[in-house]
């Protein structure tokens, strides 16, 4: 899977040279998207004691450029995360194991976005984000109650676009989330992480 991303990401990288339109400073550059999510949660000393889910990630973006190398990239996602193999106790106080965890998040992330390349058509985007919990179920439960409302964390991408209009790039992008703040109300410090791969269009 990796060495078909690196040779998609290659094989744009060289159309996109071709082909490239360059933003100049006071450009303003909108998106949409739709991508993977690969979640699950660590620890506060950041080790992984869980399986890993899948997710959907759609969202729009809005790309403020002040040259042709940087802009401020702003985005809002409908974040699918979680994590697997955990454990809840029912109603009862019986334990359940091997549950999977299903948090969804409204996210935005408010990013430095460097562009690189001849064509500027490579770039690398970096900064805090938000999330704002919408749901959280497990086995059927709805445990909302259980989980802090905000999730704030750090997020980078790295992307390649190319153009498919006068107007239109069509981009392909993988990313990764990083939380800094604990996703439960009580109990031991744990953090989502999530790395992604999203493709979309820009206009």
């Amino acid at each position: 899977m990796k060495k078909i991303i690196t040779t998609l990401f290659i094989v744009l990288g060289f159309y996109g040279i071709a082909s490239a339109q360059v933003k100049e400073k006071g450009d303003t550059e909108f998106g949409v998207e739709v991508g993977l999510n690969n979640s699950y949660v660590t620890t506060g000393n950041g080790y992984q004691n869980t399986n890993s889910t899948t997710g959907f990630n759609p969202g729009v973006s809005g790309d403020f450029y002040f040259s042709n190398r940087w802009s401020i990239k702003v985005k809002a996602l409908y974040d699918e995360k979680g994590w697997g193999n955990g454990f809840i106790t029912d109603n009862s106080g019986n334990e359940i194991d091997g549950v999977d965890f299903k948090l969804n998040y409204i996210t935005i992330p408010v990013m430095a976005n460097w562009h690189f390349g001849m064509h500027r058509n490579w770039y690398l985007d970096f900064g805090p984000y938000v999330g704002i919990l919408t749901s959280a179920k497990a086995a059927g439960y709805d445990l909302k109650d259980s989980f802090n409302t905000t999730d704030v964390g750090f997020r980078i991408d790295l992307g390649v676009k190319f153009p498919i209009s006068d107007r239109a790039k069509f981009f392909i992008e993988i990313g990764g989330q990083g939380g800094g703040t604990n996703i439960f109300k009580d109990g031991a410090s744990v953090q989502n992480e999530t790395s992604s791969l999203n493709v979309g269009v820009n206009f």
